[in-house]
């Protein structure tokens, strides 16, 4: 299949988002990993609950409301300092290895971030690791509608001005696959952590390790 347009998600994608541990490990010795992980499993819980009850908010305030709760399930006393401190961090996840050189190795395909991140979270970390010329960036907080609601990829096709068909939409999060997979992009799970594909009733187009392993 000759794709036109290769979109990414951008956390846990393109960039990894449990390596904020290693900042949090500086303020909490030894909770960095857990705090992490509860504070990444909230963020999704609470915009998919969002979105379920129809009252949409950015995601910059759900992932602040995930810190806090993330802090106090892991005994520490949340404080507006040491969440603004953290919440900075999102803007300097670590790209996995070969995000960098995506561009390079694709100068002929339109790379392109559609991301549940409003643009105030995600250009400065474009920026922070120098890849603000390798990736245009969509936001789901233009529509206000999260994915993986249909709505949400209905707006970037809209955007892109590619047929679904001509789309391989690539993410980390099954749940994500499996809204892009229903509205009927060609999709790519990055299965990074070598995982048994969920029972959802519905399969990815393909299943790569990394993006090392772009299908053409």
């Amino acid at each position: 299949m000759n794709y036109k347009a290769f979109v990414f998600d951008a956390y846990g994608t393109l960039f990894d988002v449990h390596s904020v541990a290693e900042a949090i490990h500086h303020h909490f010795p030894k909770k960095g990993d857990q705090i992490s992980e509860v504070w990444r499993s909230s963020q999704i819980h609470y915009f998919m609950v969002r979105q379920l009850i129809g009252d949409y908010v950015p995601f910059d305030k759900v992932t602040r409301w995930a810190l806090h709760d993330a802090l106090s399930k892991n005994d520490v006393e949340p404080n507006e300092e040491t969440i603004a401190l953290l919440m900075k961090q999102y803007e300097q996840l670590s790209p996995f290895e070969e995000v960098r050189t995506l561009k390079d190795q694709y100068p002929h395909h339109a790379l392109t971030i559609f991301s549940n991140g409003t643009k105030s979270m995600l250009e400065p970390l474009l920026e922070n690791n120098q890849l603000s010329h390798s990736f245009s960036l969509l936001s789901a907080d233009e529509p206000k509608v999260y994915k993986p609601h249909p709505e949400a990829y209905a707006y970037a096709q809209r955007q892109l001005n590619t047929e679904k068909e001509e789309i391989l939409f690539f993410s980390s999060n099954p749940w994500d696959i499996a809204g892009a997979t229903q509205f009927g992009f060609h999709t790519a799970w990055v299965n990074r952590q070598n995982q048994k594909w969920p029972e959802l009733g519905m399969k990815p187009s393909y299943i790569i390790k990394d993006l090392n392993e772009i299908p053409e």
